[in-house]
């Protein structure tokens, strides 16, 4: 059996997992990877900017934010690729929140969602009951067209209200299905299964995970309760908002860093070995201004920040097309360039989850560029 195949049918014991974190509002990249290497920068920001001394070396052009040290350690196991210089291309450059992030869901301007078709458009794609998951209220733009598509914000969300009589009774009836529709109503029975054993104890994250009190800590402790219950979960979106800091950036972003970096660290920890067949992608719809304005926030920008975690060893790296800070390098208002298009980035990271999967249908239109040979900070 393909790997493929046994990551859509049984109980997911091979899967892989893509979660992806959107960082709605326009997170600021040179605040979560400050270029404190580049004396540009910190001319550009003399009340904001980060001291070389102070970032987490990332390499000798580029620090991560002293707020996020829960991911020292995974910066020194090489478990964190870094991308400077992200996003939309310039045909679709946009500073409207709704436009970059309809774009960049949509995975440029094709019908339904990036991730959603990348689901769809592979050997064998018929999806399990909670292969694909949102944790929130409502399932994003970019799994739009998934073959199945769950929005939970608690384990509850999943089940049927009629009892273990009820959900038994439904068994029987479908256990004699075949075709499509039975693979999925076995599929199903098998998740709810598993999600009552989820609830019939409590969950203990492992090697001393402390996922802390917040909703994003939150859902991230739900999403590796899932993947390691192997209920077929494939992927899993996850959303951290409040990064559109026009004024009195340093107090609004402070906490959001912590968060972000706290419950990534703490994920990848209680993952363990799992982590090897888990990817997280960290992106959000655009950067902001180089310069601070004269509130001490940042206006919206262009290029911006991307994270992939793994544990294969697939990551570890820092890749910049870095143009440099002057003002002739900028574009428009004084925006970083986008030098880096996003999709780029997605690409290699969805090639290791499906190798099968027929990328010029996910981002269809895309011209797929060689993601980060000569461009690793240079």
């Amino acid at each position: 059996m393909k790997q493929a195949r046994a990551i859509l049918h049984g109980n997911g014991d091979l899967q892989r997992t893509l979660v992806v974190v959107f960082l709605r509002g326009g997170a600021d990249g040179l605040a979560l990877m400050p270029a404190v290497g580049d004396d540009d920068y910190h001319r550009a920001r003399p009340f904001t900017a980060v001291s070389k001394a102070a970032a987490i070396k990332l390499d000798e052009r580029f620090g991560l934010n002293p707020l996020m040290n829960a991911l020292e350690p995974t910066v020194k196991e090489g478990a964190l690729t870094a991308v400077h210089c992200v996003g939309l291309p310039p045909k679709d450059a946009t500073h409207s929140h709704f436009e970059a992030q309809d774009l960049m869901e949509h995975g440029g301007h094709a019908g339904g969602g990036w991730l959603g078709r990348f689901l769809r458009f592979r050997e064998q794609a018929v999806g399990g009951a909670l292969s694909a998951v949102a944790l929130g209220q409502a399932v994003p733009e970019s799994l739009r067209g998934a073959p199945s598509a769950t929005a939970m914000q608690s384990l509850n969300d999943f089940s049927f209200s009629g009892g273990d009589k009820f959900v038994q009774s439904l068994e029987q009836l479908y256990a004699r299905q075949t075709g499509v529709f039975g693979v999925r109503s076995r599929d199903t029975f098998n998740a709810l299964g598993r999600i009552r054993e989820l609830h019939s104890k409590e969950y203990s994250p492992a090697n001393g995970a402390d996922y802390g009190g917040d909703r994003f800590a939150r859902e991230l402790r739900l999403a590796a309760q899932l993947i390691k219950a192997r209920v077929g979960v494939e992927a899993i979106t996850v959303n951290l908002g409040g990064w559109d800091t026009h004024l009195s950036q340093g107090p609004l972003i402070s906490p959001l860093m912590r968060r972000l970096a706290n419950g990534l660290a703490a994920f990848r920890r209680d993952l363990g070995t799992a982590m090897r067949q888990t990817s997280v992608v960290v992106m959000t719809e655009f950067g902001r201004r180089v310069s601070e304005n004269s509130a001490l926030g940042t206006d919206h920008g262009r290029g911006g920040a991307m994270y992939v975690l793994g544990g294969d060893g697939a990551e570890g790296r820092v890749i910049a097309d870095w143009p440099g800070l002057k003002r002739d390098a900028l574009v428009g208002p004084g925006d970083l360039p986008v030098t880096t298009d996003y999709r780029d980035v997605l690409i290699p990271v969805l090639r290791r989850h499906a190798p099968d999967a027929d990328m010029a249908r996910v981002f269809p239109g895309h011209e797929a560029k060689p993601f980060g040979q000569a461009a690793e900070s240079a």
